[in-house]
């Protein structure tokens, strides 16, 4: 693979991760909710610190997303670490998947009444983009898993 072509799709990952971190500092202070709230009643809302928490894994995954190009541009793609990388990409969709559906759970029981259809259907959304990055994860890993195998076997063989 070209090299060029790896760092375009790394600095695409990185861009990706600075705009979500600008998201999450910025758009507390846009809720209706905190438009009187000091800065720190903003940030100690425990729904703000859920979603703090369980971006974690997404801030991970995308790393390990760079790990994985970085590989790519050396030609190292066919090897356990590649593989590791996209073992823990599956897990951190699936953990994000998690804490999406706590955040759910904490979003019904504290708005009860309230119209609260918006925020889960954004946690829905969530939720599907990110089965869907563990699938694609899971299939990958399979496939190169299987590569890497064949690999090390042919080396033995010679």
């Amino acid at each position: 693979m070209k090299k060029s072509s790896t760092i375009f799709l790394q600095v695409i990952i990185v861009l990706i991760g600075v705009g979500a971190l600008a998201l999450l500092l910025w758009e507390p202070h846009l809720e209706g909710v905190n438009a009187d709230s000091t800065f720190f009643e903003v940030y100690l809302d425990p729904f703000v610190a859920l979603v703090y928490i369980g971006s974690i894994p997404f801030f991970a995954a995308l790393y390990q997303a760079v790990k994985v190009l970085r590989y790519a541009g050396q030609d190292k793609v066919f090897s356990q670490p590649a593989v590791n990388a996209l073992r823990t990409i599956k897990y951190c969709a699936l953990i994000v998947v998690g804490s999406v559906v706590l955040e759910e759970i904490f979003i019904m029981l504290t708005h009860g009444n309230d119209d609260a259809a918006g925020g889960i259907m954004m946690g829905v959304l969530i939720i599907f983009g990110s089965i869907v990055i563990a699938t694609a994860a899971a299939l990958f890993e399979r496939v190169l898993q299987n590569a890497v195998d064949i690999k090390s076997e042919n080396d033995l063989t010679v």
